[in-house]
């Protein structure tokens, strides 16, 4: 505590910079933690599209006697859209 510098009351009254701060908190992903965390992210993403996918399949003839206004293309897009969300996640995961 005898060390420590008391900073000056102007230098108190204006704010740190976000862009600064941002800086400072990036430092203390490591390596194994950005593989794992992408890894989960890609395997999601996988399990997602096979298993949706495998799903709509098996619904099929249901779906389509339904007359629903979402028909198959559209369930098949959303399935597509979330598991390629997830894998733009992992992605970022592993290289930010």
């Amino acid at each position: 505590m005898a060390g420590d510098k008391v900073p000056p009351v102007h230098a108190l009254d204006k704010p740190e910079r976000l862009d600064d701060l941002l800086k400072q908190d990036r430092g203390d992903d490591c390596l194994p933690c950005k593989v794992i965390g992408g890894g989960a992210f890609l395997g999601l993403a996988a399990y997602s599209y096979l298993s949706g996918q495998a799903q709509l399949e098996r619904q099929r003839a249901k779906i389509l006697q339904s007359n629903s206004m979402f028909g198959m293309r559209s369930r098949k897009l959303g399935i597509t859209g979330i598991s390629l969300a997830l894998a733009w996640m992992g992605l970022w995961r592993l290289f930010k």
